[in-house]
């Protein structure tokens, strides 16, 4: 019992790692900004401390720019404060929130199934295509983190019975076991396609 709990962690842990990428590209951005940011202020300290001319303000007026700042128009000062309380927003929702990947876990006890949201789109498509009686062509599927929505453009003079499509796309969702499930959505274009 004990083998088959800690071989379905691992599953689990092994899928979550598949699902949600790492945060290692805002990272690497802040922490460049970052290091950028202190390579200045060091080359005006040593321009400073050589007597050269700064490259665009020295640290001594820098230093004066951030202490006369209470003498700044009180606009300018809270759109400033705004401005980096937004970005202090933005970097906190980035590290905390989960990144999600274009793909979905397959409901398996035996193993970690990953599938790309490519993949479903694709078998959806062609269940779609073969429920609505037209080509595969004129059928295009987006999957989202909730919704699949499948478009479909019938022949000219065909109609397509939408509440058909549907079903046979909830189906094909049904036998997938995905998790988290997908909503399904089908549009018929109302335009259909000559020779289609």
């Amino acid at each position: 019992m004990s083998q088959a709990s800690s071989e379905s962690s691992t599953y689990r842990r092994i899928r979550r790692r598949e699902l949600h990428s790492p945060r290692s590209g805002a990272s690497i951005v802040v922490a460049s900004l970052v290091v950028l940011a202190l390579a200045y202020v060091a080359t005006e300290t040593v321009l400073a401390i050589a007597q050269q001319s700064p490259l665009l303000v020295s640290p001594t007026d820098m230093g004066k720019g951030i202490a006369g700042a209470t003498s700044l128009d009180t606009g300018i000062l809270i759109a400033a404060g705004v401005v980096v309380a937004l970005i202090g927003i933005v970097l906190i929702v980035i590290a905390v929130a989960p990144g999600r990947r274009a793909r979905r876990g397959i409901d398996s006890e035996r193993t970690a199934v990953v599938v790309d949201n490519e993949v479903i789109a694709s078998a959806l498509a062609r269940h779609a295509a073969r429920a609505g009686r037209v080509s595969p062509d004129n059928v295009s599927v987006s999957v989202s983190h909730r919704a699949a929505v499948v478009d479909l453009t019938p022949a000219s003079g065909m109609p397509v019975d939408k509440d058909a499509v549907l079903a046979a796309v909830q189906a094909e969702l049904d036998t997938l076991g995905l998790a988290p499930t997908l909503t399904p959505r089908v549009v018929i274009s109302s335009r259909g396609k000559v020779g289609a």
